[in-house]
């Protein structure tokens, strides 16, 4: 395939000037060129630029100068310093400061070939990944654990748009299976950072040396088994933001350290000495209640009180009824396109016994209810006795509630009788 990248060419010696790109035009490349800086900066706001070649030399504001300006104009531009021999090193350094790549001059143009083709598909992949990540969006936007109409639903949606658009740490409370990664996604997906990256680690399900490793990463030689350095989530996390599940879990001196990145936004790996700089914005999430844990001495109240500038609560299915048959045939239609059977619906019955359960499991439980009567139902409309038995047991043995006021007074065994029919 024909290349299509703009490149602009920046260099006060007009003999290299024509030479690269009478060179690049042949090959395919829209090309302009400029002999400064100022020069360079007019050409490049005229058009959008992918790909900047410039000498490091230049009269007046120099290569690197120039770089910066470009880069705060256009991050994702990317620029190829031409250097003499002598001034390797600041090429090098320029590299440090946002440079692709160097090339020392004298050069073949089919040098310069080689290193714009893998600009070429690195800004490749970087949109493919974009691509990828707004598909994500698009997926989690549909919020299927978030899914309702309830004015709890409605008002959580609220205020997740509201706080996506700070920069502030988040604390999520919620029961066991309420959508708390979800809404962290959420709340990632709709901020600013949401072309970075969104690291999760849930920090009850790691012993305390693996949590401070997978959390700060560690030196070679830190510990038993580290045979060489590993990066921690927090700098995978950089510009983005990490999601602490269950951060209840953390023990006391990881708190300490967590802590510090809040504070100061820096740390120092497992073992190592070098202090690591960060900008990560940290979303965490219980379902315990804190301030218990904080009196009887297993969580830090300094940490408590850095973590709930911004707090949401999810609400529990119990507390939004109304959104079950929403939830229902959401996740009806999720396991017949997954498994290839026809389940039109509940029946009336089927669905009053959904609404009479307390749902301690909440979504997550009722998705699980729904892909076993998917599988297992030889109905088109699923009936009570479909449903599995000891759900059905559950909802009875806490006397049927059912939804009108005539059933709420009939006796049980009839109850269950017109059901299990």
């Amino acid at each position: 395939m024909s290349p299509v990248s703009k490149v602009l060419i920046v260099d006060d010696d007009k003999l290299i000037r024509k030479t690269l790109k009478n060179a690049l035009v042949k090959s395919g490349y829209d090309v302009s060129e400029a002999e400064n800086a100022n020069e360079g900066l007019r050409e490049f706001n005229k058009q959008s630029v992918n790909i900047a070649v410039v000498d490091l030399r230049l009269p007046g504001m120099d290569g690197i100068r120039f770089m910066e300006r470009i880069k705060e104009i256009s991050p994702d531009s990317e620029v190829i310093i031409m250097t003499a021999y002598g001034s390797i090193e600041t090429a090098v350094e320029a590299m440090k400061m946002g440079a692709f790549d160097y090339i020392t001059k004298p050069f073949n143009p089919e040098e310069l070939f080689l290193k714009i083709e893998k600009i070429e598909e690195f800004q490749g992949l970087m949109h493919e990944n974009i691509m990828l990540r707004r598909k994500l969006n698009e997926k989690y936007e549909t919020g299927t654990l978030l899914l309702g109409e309830s004015s709890k639903i409605k008002e959580l949606h609220k205020t997740i748009a509201i706080i996506a658009e700070t920069n502030t740490t988040v604390l999520i409370q919620g029961e066991s299976g309420t959508g708390k990664t979800l809404v962290a996604r959420m709340i990632h997906n709709k901020s600013p950072r949401n072309d970075k990256a969104f690291i999760v680690i849930s920090c009850g399900a790691l012993v305390e040396t693996l949590l401070e490793s997978e959390l700060f990463g560690h030196a070679k030689g830190a510990f038993t088994g580290a045979h060489k350095d590993k990066i921690g989530r927090f700098s995978l996390a950089n510009k983005g933001t990490i999601f602490l599940d269950d951060i209840d879990g953390m023990s006391l001196p990881i708190q300490a350290k967590l802590l510090r990145v809040l504070q100061e936004k820096k740390f120092e790996v497992v073992g190592g000495t070098k202090t690591i700089k960060v900008d990560v914005r940290v979303i965490a999430a219980t379902n315990k209640n804190l301030r218990d844990a904080i009196e009887k001495g297993g969580f830090r109240d300094d940490l408590y009180y850095r973590l709930n500038v911004l707090s949401i609560e999810i609400p529990p299915v119990r507390e939004r009824k109304e959104d079950i048959p929403l939830l229902v045939n959401h996740f009806l239609r999720k396991y017949n396109q997954k498994t290839g059977r026809v389940i039109n619906g509940f029946s009336r019955q089927a669905m009053d016994l959904m609404k009479d359960y307390h749902w301690p499991g909440n979504v997550r439980e009722l998705e699980n209810i729904i892909e076993h009567v998917v599988v297992l139902s030889n109905n088109k409309i699923v009936l009570p006795k479909d449903l599995p038995s000891t759900f059905r047991n559950l909802v009875l043995s806490n006397g049927g509630i059912l939804s009108t006021e005539k059933k709420r007074f009939r006796k049980l065994k009839d109850i269950e009788k017109e059901h299990i029919e």
